[in-house]
């Protein structure tokens, strides 16, 4: 499904609606975390720590939902793999607000080489906003989905996602609703005016960007960045990848950046993204990151294409995940799963199930995490 078929799907529906004492003692889990070349190194689910039943298990939860494929990694080494639904580990398809996640990864990558910063004014890349009251917004609010600037279902889902040909004019264009810092919407079209910052600081296209300090050093061959049918980027929605692909940005992030030996982004940022929350309004929201942290928690089925009414509620987003984990998620439960403390990055490809509370953030990485010994 496209994701302009996709977000007509969803406009459509919102508008009109215990171990013995004599077992063997587990394998010790590795240490060492690798970074993987052209292909994965490969590792035997036991001496990854995993139990084959609880992965089989696992399986069976994503094959009866609608997944086009899973992924499973340990400590940089890939444990386990399923494909479904006539996908092959080259068969890229959308990934939807995943990219966000990406999008996010690309703004440390530039406030590293001085090219921006965070607290900087949107407004010095945005001359638009010069003497609006979106001038003070800053590209840290945008990333923390705090600026403020309007929103509505049918102008963010219809009016920019569907049916604006230039999505970052149509973003950059709509008015402010609010002083920066004191409303939390999950808003596509402010995401999407981070294309317009990231062109100006870096005098590139963000999927250009993206190819030559991103997919090109973690060998994410499979993965594609669509333009708009402006031929701009898409940074809140555009990427095409597979399972073993998103597992390697899961895997960068939880290296802290590294990768091969080389620094692809800072660890200092990824902190700010990934290992707390942006804004006491979202605790489970980072900088285009989603994470685990306790407080009121809101968005996450927003992000992944719920029509139902979703409302605040006070807890944690993943309580079946370690305080750590944090995700990348998209339309259709397409999830990258990274939980730093267990060494683990898993990934889910699909199209949305049927029963949309099977596959989330909670379910998924629980699952993930259920089948270790």
């Amino acid at each position: 499904m496209t994701f302009r078929a996709a977000v007509a799907v969803i406009a459509a529906m919102a508008l009109f609606s215990g171990c013995s004492g004599d077992a063997p003692a587990p394998k010790p889990v590795p240490t060492a975390t690798v970074d993987p070349g052209e292909q994965w190194d490969t590792i035997d689910p036991d001496g990854a720590g995993f139990e084959r039943s609880g992965l089989r298990k696992l399986d069976r939860l994503l094959a009866g939902n609608r997944s086009n494929c899973e992924v499973v990694t340990r400590d940089g080494k890939l444990v386990h793999e399923k494909y479904w639904r006539g996908s092959k580990a080259d068969t890229k398809k959308p990934v939807f607000s995943v990219t966000k996640s990406f999008t996010s990864v690309l703004v440390g990558i530039a406030q590293d080489q001085g090219k921006l910063s965070l607290d900087d004014k949107a407004s010095k890349y945005i001359p638009e906003w010069i003497g609006t009251p979106s001038e003070d917004v800053t590209i840290r609010n945008l990333l923390s989905n705090d600026s403020g600037r309007h929103w509505d279902f049918e102008t963010d889902y219809i009016g920019m996602a569907a049916r604006a040909v230039d999505k970052t004019a149509f973003a950059v264009g709509l008015k402010q609703d609010a002083e920066p810092g004191n409303v939390w919407h999950y808003n596509n079209s402010a995401i999407q005016t981070l294309a317009a910052v990231l062109r100006a600081a870096t005098g590139q296209e963000p999927a250009a960007y993206a190819a030559t300090h991103l997919f090109g050093p973690l060998g994410m061959s499979n993965t594609t960045w669509i333009p708009d049918r402006s031929l701009h980027t898409s940074t809140y929605a555009g990427i095409s990848s597979t399972c073993l692909d998103l597992a390697r940005f899961g895997l960068m992030t939880m290296r802290g950046g590294e990768w091969n030996g080389k620094r692809i982004v800072s660890e200092t940022y990824l902190g700010e993204a990934t290992g707390k929350s942006s804004t006491e309004l979202n605790a489970a929201y980072g900088l285009l990151w989603w994470v685990n942290r306790s407080g009121t928690v809101l968005g996450a089925l927003t992000a992944t294409g719920s029509t139902n009414d979703e409302n605040a509620y006070v807890g944690q987003l993943a309580p079946r995940a370690p305080d750590d984990a944090y995700w990348a998620l998209g339309f259709g439960k397409q999830i990258i799963s990274v939980v730093p403390s267990k060494g683990v990055v898993a990934v889910r490809m699909g199209t949305m199930p049927t029963d949309q509370t099977v596959i989330s953030p909670n379910s998924f990485t629980g699952a993930v995490l259920d089948a270790l010994k």
